[in-house]
């Protein structure tokens, strides 16, 4: 029993050095809901907080027991300190992988931070500069996607890949596909089996990677990538170049997605990674609930629109290479500077003086090979545009 009550005195002051959780519980070969209550029961004011506690029966049997509500504070304030997500949801997560019992409901743990005042929400937010940018809709599922690469990452191995993620803007779904390598090829496979899963969008956001729009060297050269979603009849829109808050949904679930799946799941084969970005992807869709959509899940969304998507067929796989579309249009969003220039993929076009700061639409019609720019919907110049 002294050996035992001096592990839980050293366990609580490394984590009061400042050393992570996982760290301490890894060395002692601890779980982190042990040391999650110890922490919670320190007390420098008493010494006895380190010992046993007889067990005493609640009248209250409708309460959140003392430990869960202690150990609900230390994530959240773990969470925090570490720049993570530290919201209910996240909390639960937390909560549900270290097999907390009984597991609390999410309205519990909104009512601990509450009545704990840990509802601080962190300063920092973006917050327009008054320069009207043009938004994609987003009201019904597969109106807009947003999509983006992450990596390159490592398993334990190492073995490197690349995750190609995407999140429906109005359902909140996701779809994962993870690839050895970022090539064309890998993005055309990616891209299909996320649209089987999700369905294929309407509209399609994704940043200036050259994964997506090919080679600066050729920019009038449409990629594999470019041609897939004009084969099926996907609006591509690419946002302002070095604005990756543009792409501010995508980007906050990679992080999600890296906190939640890429730091936590151990996995040191191919097989392993693609069962494992499967099971997250499940496992977001159908249980992490949003806010912003009533405290329904991805998928409880999904099925209250009673919306009929569109999938792609079957036997249409994409293979290297794919045809140049000859209908379709996609667009670039950029943000006209002093310069009075138009960057479409490192080719330059003057425009005219009242554009200066403004951020323009440069639609690519492929059918009639120009180059059409828009202000608020206006069209306010057209260049020739012949495509290779």
């Amino acid at each position: 029993m002294k050996d035992e009550i001096k592990q839980r005195i050293q366990a609580v002051l490394r984590f009061l050095s400042g050393e992570k959780p996982e760290s301490i519980c890894a060395s002692m070969g601890r779980s982190r809901s042990w040391l999650y209550k110890w922490i919670s029961r320190y007390d420098e004011k008493n010494s006895s907080w380190c010992e046993n506690r007889p067990t005493v029966l609640s009248h209250a049997t409708n309460r959140t027991p003392l430990e869960i509500e202690e150990i609900t504070k230390m994530i959240r304030l773990n969470l925090y300190n570490q720049d993570l997500f530290c919201g209910a949801q996240a909390i639960l997560w937390e909560l549900e992988d270290l097999g907390i019992k009984p597991l609390p409901s999410l309205r519990t743990i909104n009512r601990i931070l509450s009545r704990n005042e840990l509802t601080h929400r962190r300063t920092g937010k973006y917050e327009p500069k008054g320069t009207p940018y043009p938004k994609l809709p987003a009201f019904l599922p597969n109106q807009t996607h947003q999509m983006d690469m992450v990596g390159p990452c490592y398993l334990t191995g190492p073995i490197r890949f690349y995750g190609l993620n995407t999140i429906d803007a109005a359902t909140a779904r996701c779809g994962l596909h993870s690839s050895p390598s970022k090539s064309g090829e890998d993005i055309l496979d990616g891209t299909w089996a996320i649209w089987t899963r999700l369905g294929i969008p309407d509209n399609l956001q994704v940043d200036n990677a050259l994964s997506f729009f090919g080679s600066p060297k050729y920019p009038r050269a449409t990629s594999q990538f470019i041609r897939l979603c004009l084969h099926h009849g996907v609006e591509l829109w690419f946002v302002p170049m070095s604005e990756p808050w543009r792409n501010g949904l995508i980007e906050q679930f990679n992080d999600h997605y890296q906190q939640k799946f890429l730091n936590k799941v151990i996995m040191t084969t191919a097989e392993e990674l693609r069962v494992g970005t499967l099971a997250f992807e499940q496992r977001h869709n159908s249980k992490y609930r949003y806010s912003k959509l009533g405290g329904k899940t991805p998928l409880k969304a999904l099925a209250a629109t009673q919306a009929q998507l569109r999938f792609p067929n079957h036997e249409e796989v994409p293979r290297q290479r794919l045809e140049k579309p000859e209908v379709g249009r996609y667009h670039l969003v950029r943000l006209i500077r002093s310069d009075l220039k138009l960057n479409i993929f490192g080719e330059q076009f003057s425009v005219p003086p009242e554009l200066k700061l403004e951020y323009v639409v440069a639609t690519i019609d492929v059918k009639e090979q120009r180059l059409k720019l828009f202000l608020d919907k206006t069209q306010v110049d057209e260049f020739a545009y012949r495509m290779r």
